[in-house]
């Protein structure tokens, strides 16, 4: 028997329910918990993880505070607020005060704990930007058990810390402010008066930052070893998911009249007006007209890739959930319902990536569907030919490390060629994008020859 669209709409929202109540449990954002902040203090002593080398025989690096303190960029966001363009967006925006004290600005440039949490301790100060506590929780449960003898990993994600380890979560937390959150967003107004567009995805990001960990035997047996392509798979589905959930949202999801544009792709608007580039475009095999805005559909288009290689079926679902939120948002169909089935089939995609996992002839299928999508013209739009390039960093990595691709520094030359035509998104060109990638091609199509 058949089901109809509403039986299987009911049976996504069961399913996104399910999926939520897995993820949110015990995993609270670290900003948003009432747990206390203790301040960065706390873990920069010698003893702890301010040891300015790492220690030979101890599970933890222990120089983990200097790393962050003198490498990472994240010690370093909330002092941007203080600089001229900083000053000059604040001021455009009509803020009521500068951008350092403004929380539309400290949520996401510092480690700045909700209205209504425990108020963080005297050392605490939103002038260490994102500090540990940002990343791992407030350490006032945790702090004095997680270096005890019996502690576990476990037991110390009961008593508060963040599991950043986990794919789910960490997709969760960066996205929070590296795309938005129904608390915190970068809306097209901010946009306007300066702010640099966002652009984000889970594995190239985090191999972008300096590790202040060891994947070793200690952290695989403590916590698992989760390979980068999973993480930019589940980065994608939650995107997708998070994309959808602020296009719904009655506040998020409008400015005045208008819908939030951060939502959809820039360039649709941003070009000269006599130049008239408009061509038919598609979006998963579905013309958009002209004089509609097109949503930013390169989650969408990772997520369809990825889906394809790990559950056929599912993949069908999701295609058809795209099409149709696609359609609604040209005014064809009820966007809310549609809206919602889209991200129900997105979260049931996180769950299920996160649980399988993803073999060598599902990365190898990736990497050249990423290349032969390219080709075919899947990614006219820069935003979609970015996520493409990044992902097919992730991959190709992961291939290159379980020995399935040979030659490094010929991957690496051809990333970059590729890479180069992505420099500036106002004079991207799909033509010359595809160029790069038929010659990149050869280097994933016969990956156990040897160059």
């Amino acid at each position: 028997m058949t089901m109809s669209y509403g039986s299987r709409l009911i049976r996504l929202m069961l399913s996104m329910l399910a999926f939520c109540s897995t993820l949110v449990v015990g995993q609270t954002l670290p900003d948003q918990s009432r747990d206390q902040t203790l301040g960065v203090v706390t873990c920069a002593s010698s003893l702890c993880h301010g040891s300015i080398a790492g220690w030979d025989g101890s599970p933890v690096l222990q120089n983990e505070y200097v790393v962050w303190s003198r490498l990472d960029k994240h010690a370093r966001a909330y002092a941007l607020l203080t600089n001229a363009e900083s000053r000059s967006i604040a001021a455009k925006l009509g803020l009521e005060k500068p951008a350092h004290l403004s929380r539309e600005c400290v949520d996401c440039h510092a480690h700045n704990p909700a209205p209504g949490a425990a108020g963080p301790a005297p050392a605490h100060s939103v002038a260490d930007g994102i500090s540990c506590e940002g990343c791992h929780g407030p350490a006032q449960r945790w702090i004095a058990s997680h270096t005890a003898p019996e502690a576990t990993h476990q037991g110390n994600i009961r008593s508060g810390l963040y599991p950043v380890d986990q794919p789910l979560a960490r997709a969760k937390l960066c996205l929070s402010c590296h795309f938005g959150s129904s608390e915190k967003y970068v809306s097209h107004r901010f946009m306007a008066a300066g702010h640099p567009r966002l652009s984000f995805e889970m594995d190239t990001f985090t191999n972008l930052q300096p590790a202040h960990f060891t994947v070793d035997a200690d952290y695989i047996r403590r916590k698992g070893n989760i390979d980068g392509v999973r993480i930019w798979a589940i980065g994608q589905a939650v995107a997708v998911s998070t994309q959808v959930g602020i296009l719904l949202d009655p506040v998020r999801g409008r400015d005045g009249a208008f819908p939030e544009l951060t939502l959809f792709d820039c360039h649709a608007c941003h070009h000269p007006m006599a130049d008239t580039r408009w061509k038919p475009h598609t979006a998963f095999g579905k013309s958009i007209a002209p004089g509609l805005v097109r949503l930013n559909n390169s989650a969408m288009l990772m997520l369809r890739l990825i889906l394809a290689q790990v559950d056929v079926p599912l993949a069908s679902r999701y295609t058809r959930a795209v099409v149709e939120l696609n359609e609604a948002v040209a005014g064809k169909g009820d966007m809310r319902q549609r809206g919602l089935a889209l991200k129900a089939v997105s979260d049931e995609a996180a769950q299920a990536i996160s649980a399988r996992g993803l073999n060598r002839e599902q990365l190898r299928g990736m990497a050249l569907a990423l290349v032969d999508d390219g080709l075919a013209g899947a990614y006219p739009d820069y935003a979609g030919a970015e996520q493409a390039v990044m992902a097919l960093g992730s991959v190709v990595n992961t291939l290159h490390k379980l020995g399935d691709l040979k030659s490094a520094a010929q991957l690496n030359k051809g990333l970059a060629s590729i890479r180069d035509v992505l420099r500036h998104d106002e004079s991207y060109r799909e033509v010359q994008f595809q160029a790069q990638l038929r010659s990149f091609r050869p280097l994933v199509a016969t990956p156990t020859a040897s160059r």
